[in-house]
């Protein structure tokens, strides 16, 4: 049995690899799954680059960060939309507002704090003169700093936090689908040397998903609980947070498929907000499918084997 350790964040995006572990899936594949729940994507760059995780199932834009920085990092497959919502204080009635206000992010420079810097910029706010950006970590970190200091105007949040925020009275001023369009966020990504010595458990890993995808939309009471065990939420917030996790458009991409038309976005947004870098522009370098495509034939061979 082959040993993985793959990184998330511990929100309700996580709820795919705490089902499958549970479920015995990654097991089923000859995979010891070890998930490591990070504090924040500085800290999960940093443990990537060392060696002492293997995986990251995050926002894909971090992957990007760590080539910029000299990584030889390849992108596996894809995961979701990021399930994202601009949420505000009670007092924000529009984006103009954030004016003059300071905003909670995870780390300035990459992934929803990029979405967000565009969606200000389209709205006529320049950072550092307009607004600020106060890094406080992750998705869960963020909630309590806006619950904690009502002069943190906003956050991008993202299932259960997002549906807690919504449910204690602030508000949302959109979709970031909507805001910004269609956009990749999260999947995995790895170090190549990594990938290309441990290609098995690369593919078992991609598969283990897939089946944790499969079981969850038809799971729902034991989602729920499993939400509420991991999240410590209550039961109003781990029925919200699924019904999000699960939302045909916008919830988990089936087969955990990567949006060319969202990864496209997902460049032009760092284009945008952090300079066009040349070596992006070949997506070849960088993004390898090839360990999710035998991982997906192979999962329909067993199938079909399965099923004369």
């Amino acid at each position: 049995m082959s040993r993985l350790i793959v990184s998330t964040f511990p929100n309700a995006k996580a709820l795919p690899l705490w089902a499958g572990a549970a479920q015995g899936l990654f097991a089923a594949r000859q995979l010891d799954l070890v998930i490591h729940e990070t504090g924040s994507s500085r800290e999960q760059r940093g443990l990537l680059a060392s060696g002492e995780i293997h995986v990251v199932q995050a926002a894909i834009d971090n992957g990007l960060a760590m080539i910029k920085a000299g990584h030889d990092v390849v992108i596996l497959m894809g995961g979701e939309g990021g399930m994202n919502d601009l949420v505000v204080q009670s007092d924000i009635g529009a984006i103009k507002d954030l004016a003059g206000r300071t905003l909670a992010v995870d780390s300035p420079d990459t992934a929803y704090a990029l979405l967000l810097r565009k969606v200000l910029a389209a709205n006529g706010l320049e950072k550092d003169k307009d607004y600020q950006l106060l890094a406080v970590g992750n998705g869960s970190k963020r909630l309590r700093a806006l619950q904690k200091d009502a002069t943190l105007a906003g956050a991008i949040l993202n299932p259960p936090f997002s549906a807690e925020a919504l449910l204690s009275g602030m508000h949302s001023l959109g979709r970031l689908d909507d805001l910004v369009g269609p956009y990749q966020a999260g999947g995995a990504f790895a170090l190549r040397s990594y990938a290309e010595k441990s290609a098995d458990a690369i593919e078992a890993y991609i598969q283990g998903y897939i089946a944790s995808l499969d079981w969850l939309r038809q799971s729902e009471n034991a989602c729920e609980r499993l939400l509420q065990e991991k999240l410590s939420i209550s039961s109003e917030v781990a029925h919200a947070t699924y019904l999000q996790l699960c939302d045909p458009v916008s919830g988990f991409a089936p087969q955990a498929r990567l949006n060319w038309t969202g990864f496209r976005a997902m460049l032009d947004v760092r284009a945008a907000t952090e300079g066009r870098d040349a070596q992006f522009e070949d997506t070849d370098t960088y993004v390898d499918e090839s360990y999710y495509q035998r991982a997906l034939a192979n999962m329909a061979r067993t199938t079909t084997s399965n099923h004369p």
